[in-house]
């Protein structure tokens, strides 16, 4: 019998393997292939091939698949029943947060585009605000679980998961604006699932708000970007490159696009193909078609996640749940936003679609994790009876 968890997962496999060819077209470049270098045109795909498959994407993407599966047979709720120093998520989240302060360290901190959010270790690498990103969902759903007698009062409930979520994002959003929001949004999102009063978080969104316009205004990149998306063609080779691009290779595209391969905007012209514009090379080699259906891989990945949260029997894991679907949902939402020019350009990834090898492995483990809850449920396994928790 199919049930929720194989259907996201075969989800998530598919965005996997999406990506990983998109990424090999779109960082493709004149003479990759060896078709350049001989006559023989057996032996140049021979070798491309042979290129293809030793390539870190695909040794990511193979990673991210097993640890999907690994964590599928995971049972989340450890981080709930255990007691003392038996708990691991302290520890995590005091490693977590350590991580990103080392990406300011020199010789520790690897700086890629202006920004230092990776830790170099030599021949790996790795971006510690991707971790924060997902511990800090199974953080705020722990206290909201063991606090959810108490969640509507400030001081006891609120305050305390406010304070951490404020460590997380003031550690972050130094380089990384993006992220630091998407950690904030979900977190107050999971607050107010949790129990949290509605007019309580509301009153902290205009603080909120006033934090995120200091750090653009205070930033000339940023202010850059915003500009950039109100009027692109006022400087079409500067601020307005991106956009103006990323609509090119949009519209060039049509209903079927160029062919898998065949697109030109790549080559040279988008910045950043590989990443953040990955879903502009997708509509103009695959055109319509291929955008419908990386949509329809998330909307569906989306819809079957929320089913395993409300078929969740305890409000630990059905917040874990939520978190996780609710962080990779408005990722997606964001990046498409940024590549259709609806929102000014951001650093924000096409989950399992854009390149990145940590976050194609953490996000199918936090897949995974969602996954193992629908199990249990299915297995009546789960251990923890709670008081169903209402999401409006």
């Amino acid at each position: 019998m199919v049930r929720p968890a194989h259907i996201m997962m075969l989800c998530a496999a598919a965005l996997l393997c999406f990506g990983l060819v998109m990424v090999q077209s779109a960082g493709m470049y004149v003479g990759a292939s060896g078709i350049q270098e001989t006559s023989d045109v057996t032996l140049a795909w021979t070798n491309y091939l042979q290129k293809f498959i030793v390539s870190s994407p695909v040794l990511h993407a193979g990673l991210a698949i097993l640890v999907m599966i690994i964590a599928s047979r995971i049972n989340v709720r450890q981080f709930f029943t255990s007691r003392g120093l038996a708990n691991p998520l302290p520890y995590l989240i005091f490693i977590s947060f350590a991580l990103v302060v080392l990406t300011q360290v020199p010789g520790i901190g690897k700086e890629v585009n202006g920004a230092k959010r990776w830790i170099n270790l030599g021949a790996f690498s790795f971006q510690p605000s991707e971790i924060v990103k997902w511990i800090m969902i199974i953080a705020i759903a722990y206290w909201c679980a063991r606090k959810r007698g108490i969640m509507h009062k400030f001081t006891l409930g609120l305050l305390p998961p406010l304070c951490l979520i404020a460590i997380a994002c003031g550690l972050i959003v130094i380089e990384d604006l993006g992220t630091a929001a998407l950690i904030g949004v979900v977190s107050f999102a999971l607050l107010l699932a949790g129990g949290a009063r509605w007019w309580q978080l509301l009153a902290l969104i205009p603080p909120a708000l006033g934090a995120v316009y200091y750090f653009i205004a205070s930033s000339t990149y940023r202010m850059n970007r915003i500009t950039a998306f109100l009027d692109p063609y006022a400087d079409p080779a500067g601020t307005g490159f991106h956009p103006i691009q990323s609509m090119l290779a949009i519209s060039q595209g049509g209903l079927y696009g160029r062919g898998l391969g065949n697109g030109i905007q790549k080559f040279g012209y988008l910045p950043e193909d590989t990443t953040d514009f990955i879903f502009a090379v997708i509509c103009e080699e695959l055109g319509i078609a291929g955008a419908i259906a990386i949509v329809a891989l998330f909307i569906t990945l989306l819809f079957t996640g929320l089913g395993i949260v409300k078929e969740c029997r305890d409000t630990f894991g059905r917040l874990v749940a939520l978190g996780f679907i609710l962080t990779i949902s408005l990722q997606a939402l964001i990046n498409l936003a940024v590549v259709t020019v609806l929102v000014p350009t951001k650093g924000i990834a096409l989950p399992l679609v854009s390149k990145g090898g940590t976050g194609w492995i953490l996000t199918a483990f936090a897949i995974g994790l969602v996954a193992s809850l629908d199990n249990a449920y299915h297995l009546e396994t789960s251990p923890i009876d709670t008081p169903e928790l209402a999401i409006t």
